[in-house]
């Protein structure tokens, strides 16, 4: 059992399969709790960093249930924290977090050796070309070729033939696979705007040509910082497919299974980032007429904010991937969001929007918004709130409910922003009003 400093606390492993581990899977459904809260964490985690994120995000809970009140008899609280295989860039830090250590900041755009071995495990069979990346990340040749040969070995890593790209979804109309049709564009100019946007996030950037166009004899260094976020939006775009599918295949069974065993036993799902997206892909994988979660609360989720929508806005086709799902929680789903998130802000709509249409990319519209940008979208009814509002007045008890939590959501620098500023007291309360925990 891992040990957190809060009782009772279970991990549950998922592999990229959502096979979870037989062990971890027996000790979670032998909890004798009332109501059980599971949060998943994102993309950019190591299984360590993700158990001391779930010991600092925990922490305010217990405090929080006695202070409300509410009875031990009727109230006995659980938590678990799933780990599944995600990567981490080291150098993007988690602001309030003592366990984060960031990059130094004088290193550039190149990759330490913790990211490098981390792309080694998330890409097996790669390990040639992952080197090739980091070596041309650390020498930034002012070269043309070299840049194109760096796109080249990005895309090799995320050519997949193994089925799993119909998991990347957020709305019905999505292109089957995000990240080999990002890269299929024009490859400096794909560089040039994430540089840009890069230095929209505050991330200071060589700075480089003005225009649209790059005429002969002009430096290129300064793209290498767009190059290595190219880099990182094609291992989000894995994690994406990822995380949907270890929701779908491995939590959402799961929790069919508690539901079976351990009927009482109420399940409240919280998950941040990427996590977000595989808590509510769960829903995709939940059994039919099982009815234990009771709420669902998306911390800056990164997926689009018409996953729920039964239709989209005028003049988009099709449907969200997680159209009315929302009905199969006996609860609220929340997302809580943030403007000072600029991961998903301006970095997320960006890739979204390259991955399926490369015209027009400085005027993004909102189709390619994430629901922790501006909460769940396109959904009737859907209550919108402010955290000062939920915390005084708690939260409805169904239906989707977007939260403004920028009061607190609201510390980080660049190029992610507040997208990790998550631990708060006042995002605990959130999560224990949408599950009616206690009278918090």
């Amino acid at each position: 059992m891992v040990d957190i400093g809060i009782e009772p606390y279970r991990e549950i492993t998922f592999d990229a399969d959502g096979d979870a581990d037989p062990a971890e899977r027996a000790a979670l459904t032998s909890l004798d709790v009332t109501d059980l809260v599971m949060f998943s964490h994102g993309w950019n985690n190591t299984p360590s960093v993700a158990t001391a994120l779930y010991a600092h995000f925990f922490q305010p809970f217990p405090g929080l249930l006695a202070a409300s009140g509410a009875p031990a008899a009727q109230v006995r609280l659980g938590y678990a924290g799933i780990v599944w295989p995600s990567i981490r860039f080291t150098d993007e830090q988690i602001p309030n977090f003592p366990h984060a250590v960031a990059a130094d900041p004088g290193q550039g755009p190149g990759l330490d050796p913790a990211t490098v071995q981390a792309l080694k495990r998330t890409f097996p069979g790669h390990d040639e070309s992952v080197d090739q990346l980091a070596a041309l990340l650390a020498q930034q040749p002012d070269s043309e070729d070299a840049l194109r040969h760096f796109g080249e070995l990005t895309r090799q890593l995320v050519a997949h033939g193994d089925g799993s790209a119909s998991f990347a979804a957020d709305t019905l109309d999505d292109g089957p696979d995000g990240a080999a049709a990002l890269l299929t564009q024009d490859t400096l100019g794909l560089y040039r705007e994430f540089t840009l946007a890069l230095s929209d996030t505050g991330m200071a950037v060589e700075p480089g040509p003005a225009g649209p166009a790059f005429s002969i004899g002009d430096s290129l260094k300064h793209l290498w910082d767009g190059a290595k976020e190219v880099l990182r939006q094609t291992t989000y775009y894995e994690m994406k497919r990822r995380s949907g599918k270890v929701g779908q295949l491995g939590l959402g069974p799961l929790l069919g299974e508690l539901a079976r065993t351990r009927p009482s036993m109420r399940i409240h799902l919280v998950g941040h980032s990427q996590g977000g997206r595989l808590v509510a892909f769960a829903l995709k994988g939940l059994p039919d007429g099982a009815r234990n979660v009771k709420s669902v609360t998306l911390l800056e989720g990164a997926f689009s904010h018409y996953a729920f929508a039964e239709q989209l806005p005028d003049g988009l086709g099709g449907a969200g991937a997680l159209a009315a799902l929302q009905r199969r929680v006996d609860g609220p789903v929340v997302s809580c969001y943030s403007r000072f998130d600029t991961a998903l802000g301006v970095l997320y709509p960006l890739a979204s929007k390259l991955a399926c249409d490369y015209q027009g990319l400085l005027e993004l519209d909102r189709r390619w918004w994430a629901i922790g940008h501006d909460g769940i979208q396109s959904v009737s009814p859907c209550a919108e709130l402010t955290l000062a509002e939920v915390l005084r007045d708690g939260i409805p008890d169904s239906g989707c409910v977007s939260v403004n939590a920028e009061a607190v959501v609201r510390a980080g620098g660049p190029p992610s922003g507040a997208h990790s500023d998550i631990c708060h007291p006042e995002l605990a309360r959130v999560i224990l009003a949408a599950g009616h925990i206690g009278c918090v």
